[in-house]
C-alpha cells in the first residue's frame, strides 16, 4: 500500500491517511453565517472520499471580521447547533474535521462589515475598491484575539477535531506578520517579535479554551508577493521556529492569496471572464486587458508543487520537533505526492481544487483507478468565490450569481 495511505497522527489527533483537504472557501452558508443543507451535503459527499483531515472553508470569528457574503460564521453560540451538525456529517464516514478561524481585517469592504475596515495599520490603499484602511486600537486587537479563542471554543464544543488560525493570504493575522502591511511601530509592530506578537496572543488564548487532544493547526504565508516585502519564505522560517517554541502541532505552508497577489496561491489560468464581475462597469475595460496580460504573461502557470521550495526551507525547523508540515499547491499526480513523503519534504499532502473536481478522488487513486487528479487549475471555481456563488467546480460555464441564488432558494433549511 502507498505510503499516503497508511495512517498518522497530528498531536493527539489520529488520521486514516495523510491526505488533507485544504480549507476552501464555499460560500453556500446562509446570510447569518448559519450552515445550509448545501454545506452538509458538500462535507458528506467529502468524507465519503475517505479523506483523513478536512478543513472547512474560512469561518469568520466577529462579524467585523467577515470577508464575504455566505461565508460560515462561528461568532456566537446560536452557531453551534449547525456547526455541530457539519462535524457530524464528517465524523459519519470516518474523516476528522478542523475548523479554520479567520478575521478578514482590512480585506473586506464596508458593505459587509458596515464600517472602513481595519487593519494593523491605516492608509493601506485596497486595488480593488481603492479605500483605505483604518489602523486597528488597542481595544480593536484585543477584541479580536478575545473573538479568537471564543470562536476556538465553540469549534469544540461542536465537535471539531482540531482548529486551523489562518495566518495566510492577507487576512488579520497574516497582516500583522507581514511588514507590507504592518507599519506599527508601538507593540504590536516595528519588529519580527512585535509583528509576531498578535499571532502569539491568539495562540495562547486558543490554547487555553481548548483541550490538548484537539490540535492547534496554523496556515501560514511563505511569501506575500506583495511589491514592497512582505513575508518571505526566510521570514516564514522564523515565524515557524516561534510557531514550534509555542507548541504549533501543524503547520500548512501556502503563499499569495492577498488583494494584491490573488494568482500566487491558485497558479494556472487566469479566470478573466469571473474576475472581471468583480469590478465595476467603468473599469472593466481596463481590467480585462491587465488579466489578459497575466494569463499570457505565464508567470501563473501552473507548477506542481509550487510552495515546495519554501516548504525545504521550513521543513526542517519542524521536523527537529516532530512537527508535521503540510504541504499544498498545484499537487496532481499521486506518484509526485508520494516522492514529496518519501524524501521527507512534507508529512502530510493537502489538496483543494483537484477535491472540487472529484471529492472521490483518494477512492480512486486507493483501488488504482486513477493515478492523476482531472483538475485542469482553469480557476473558474475559485473565482466563483469572487462573483458571491458557491464554489464548485464550473469547468464548462461559470453561472450567474441569479441562478445560484434560485438554486439555493430550492433547498429547504436542515437546521
Amino acid at each position: 500500500m502507498s505510503i499516503l495511505f497508511e495512517p498518522m497522527k497530528i498531536g493527539e489527533m489520529q488520521l486514516q491517511n495523510r491526505f488533507v483537504r485544504s480549507a476552501t472557501g464555499e460560500l453556500m452558508a446562509y446570510e447569518n453565517g448559519k450552515i445550509s443543507s448545501d454545506l452538509i451535503k458538500m462535507y458528506q459527499t467529502l468524507s465519503k472520499g475517505e479523506i483523513g483531515l478536512i478543513i472547512t472553508g474560512f469561518m469568520y470569528i466577529h462579524p467585523s471580521g467577515k470577508c464575504v457574503n455566505n461565508q460560515i460564521g462561528i461568532d456566537n453560540n446560536e452557531m453551534i447547533p449547525g456547526l455541530q451538525k457539519l462535524s457530524d456529517a464528517v465524523h459519519q464516514w470516518g474523516s476528522k474535521i478542523a475548523f479554520q478561524l479567520v478575521h478578514s481585517g482590512l480585506q473586506t469592504k464596508k458593505e459587509i462589515v458596515g464600517f472602513k475596515p481595519k487593519g494593523p495599520s491605516g492608509g493601506i490603499r485596497n486595488p480593488i475598491t481603492f479605500s483605505k484602511s483604518k489602523q486597528m486600537t488597542e481595544e480593536d486587537i484585543n477584541t479580536a484575539i478575545r473573538a479568537f479563542s471564543e470562536a476556538a471554543w465553540r469549534a469544540a464544543e461542536a465537535g471539531a477535531d482540531a482548529v486551523q488560525l489562518h495566518c495566510a493570504h492577507g487576512y488579520l493575522i497574516n497582516q500583522f506578520l507581514s511588514p507590507f502591511f504592518n507599519r506599527r511601530s508601538d507593540e504590536w509592530g516595528g519588529s519580527e517579535e512585535n509583528r509576531f506578537r498578535f499571532l502569539k496572543e491568539v495562540f495562547i488564548e486558543t490554547r487555553k479554551v481548548i483541550s490538548k487532544d484537539k490540535p492547534i493547526l496554523v496556515k501560514l504565508s511563505t511569501c506575500d508577493y506583495t511589491k514592497k516585502e512582505g513575508v518571505t519564505p526566510l521570514l516564514a522560517k522564523n515565524y515557524a521556529q516561534r510557531l514550534v517554541a509555542l507548541g504549533v502541532d501543524a503547520v500548512e505552508v501556502s503563499a499569495g492569496g492577498t488583494y494584491f497577489a490573488y494568482m500566487n496561491m491558485c497558479r494556472g489560468k487566469v479566470p478573466i471572464e469571473g474576475l472581471l464581475r468583480t469590478v465595476p462597469k467603468w473599469q472593466k475595460p481596463l481590467a480585462k486587458i491587465l488579466l489578459q496580460k497575466m494569463d499570457k504573461s505565464g508567470k501563473y502557470d501552473l507548477q506542481e508543487g509550487y510552495n515546495l521550495e519554501a516548504a525545504n526551507i521550513i521543513k526542517p525547523v519542524l521536523k527537529e520537533y516532530a512537527v508535521p508540515l503540510i504541504l499544498v499547491g498545484g499537487l496532481r499526480r499521486l506518484a509526485h505526492m508520494e516522492e514529496i513523503i518519501m524524501n521527507d519534504q512534507a508529512d502530510f499532502i493537502s489538496l483543494c481544487r483537484p477535491f472540487i473536481r472529484d471529492p472521490l478522488l483518494l477512492k480512486k487513486f486507493k483501488e488504482g483507478n486513477k493515478n492523476k487528479s482531472d483538475c485542469i487549475s482553469c480557476n473558474q471555481c475559485l473565482s466563483a468565490a469572487a462573483s458571491e456563488i458557491p464554489v464548485r467546480c464550473y469547468v464548462k460555464k461559470l453561472p450567474s450569481k441569479a441562478e445560484t441564488e434560485k438554486k439555493k432558494e430550492e433547498i429547504p433549511l436542515s437546521i
